[in-house]
């Protein structure tokens, strides 16, 4: 059973949820704030996280930091705050998703589907699936990437992206297909997502990010590495 933990001091907001996913078959643990989260997440090793930002105790993107000190289980953000430098912010610490309130519980349901979907695609990775380029390689196994002999720490949706576009070197990846497989999301209006997580790939990897060597754009259509 897929464990979810729920962070979330809005206790109506809270119910909802639990409802909804424990009529999907997933396990629920829930916390109030973000000292009961990170002692829960330790304790019951949930397979996601989906966290509120404004916690009473402390900000969300702190126990996201605090999480990706010790564990890559991806964090589906949902909170009121629109602002494109708090998504950013988010995004940055380590978070895998970001889901604005109020949020459709289909779309929600579709996430967290997706977010489970990368860590078992992650762990049918082959053991020889390595990429090299003159920049960075890539354990796709390991799901580590190594640039200038230095780890460079890439959260699970950055890597799920990053494997469908080395997996198909020189191809043109469709930007409906990328939102669709590491987001779950069947609308393409939504490239935006993939706008913010190209950019921080490619400053991630990139000797010069703002005139990439191996991940391209394809305006318009999508994305494409060039090995």
């Amino acid at each position: 059973m897929t464990r979810v933990l729920v962070v979330e001091d809005d206790p109506q907001l809270v119910r909802a949820l639990v409802i909804n996913m424990q009529a999907r078959r997933y396990g629920v643990d829930a916390a109030p704030d973000g000292t009961t989260a990170l002692r829960l997440a330790a304790a019951r090793q949930p397979d996601v996280v989906m966290l509120d930002l404004g916690l009473p105790d402390m900000d969300g993107v702190d126990v996201i930091r605090a999480l990706r000190g010790w564990s890559r289980m991806p964090i589906l953000v949902l909170s009121a705050r629109q602002a494109s430098g708090e998504k950013v912010a988010a995004l940055d610490a380590g978070a895998d998703d970001y889901v604005t309130k109020p949020f459709s519980m289909d779309e929600l349901m579709a996430r967290l589907r997706a977010a489970v979907r990368r860590t078992e695609d992650a762990s049918r990775v082959p053991a020889t699936a390595r990429v090299e380029t003159d920049a960075f390689t890539i354990d796709l196994l390991a799901k580590k990437a190594v640039r200038v002999g230095r780890d460079v720490r890439l959260t699970p949706a950055e890597w799920h992206l990053l494997e469908i576009l080395v997996t198909n070197p020189g191809r043109l990846v469709p930007q409906k297909y990328l939102l669709q497989e590491v987001w779950g999301m069947s609308r393409s209006g939504k490239t935006n997502y993939l706008r913010v997580y190209m950019a921080q790939l490619r400053r991630k990897l990139e000797a010069d990010p703002s005139h990439p060597r191996y991940l391209i754009t394809e305006p318009g259509m999508g994305y494409r590495f060039e090995g």
